[in-house]
């Protein structure tokens, strides 16, 4: 799949914005959502240089949508804050469900455990 230059772009500025907010998002939000261990195994997944760039794309995507400080539900609302957020990154994992390695979801397990850890410490 070849990307035109605006998704090339577009993309890039995807796994900027991701390299900038996941990891203090996530440390944020760890005990508030459910989906914590499939954002890891996404972003695990989309870091990956043996992921295919158009399967990336969509990881950084949906990513990037969830480090977002606005979007079309505030994080900041009870119970259903962050419910758009996991559309998205349900979505985008079944787009791309069969590249999200075993390798990916034992990384996201190991990056939770220390989360966890860190979190109880």
């Amino acid at each position: 799949m070849a990307f035109s230059t605006t998704q090339s772009a577009e993309a890039a500025a995807n796994e900027a914005s991701v390299n900038a907010g996941f990891w203090p998002k996530i440390k944020s939000v760890a005990t508030q959502i459910p989906f914590i261990e499939d954002a890891l195994a996404a972003y695990y997944c989309a870091f990956d240089r043996e992921t295919p760039l158009h399967v990336r794309a969509v990881l950084w995507g949906a990513l990037a949508y969830f480090v977002m400080p606005f979007d079309a539900i505030p994080d900041y609302l009870p119970l259903i804050g962050y419910t758009d957020d996991a559309a998205v990154l349900a979505t985008a994992i079944k787009i791309v469900a069969s590249h999200i390695l075993p390798e990916h979801r034992e990384a996201a397990r190991r990056a939770l455990a220390k989360l966890e850890g860190a979190l109880t410490d």
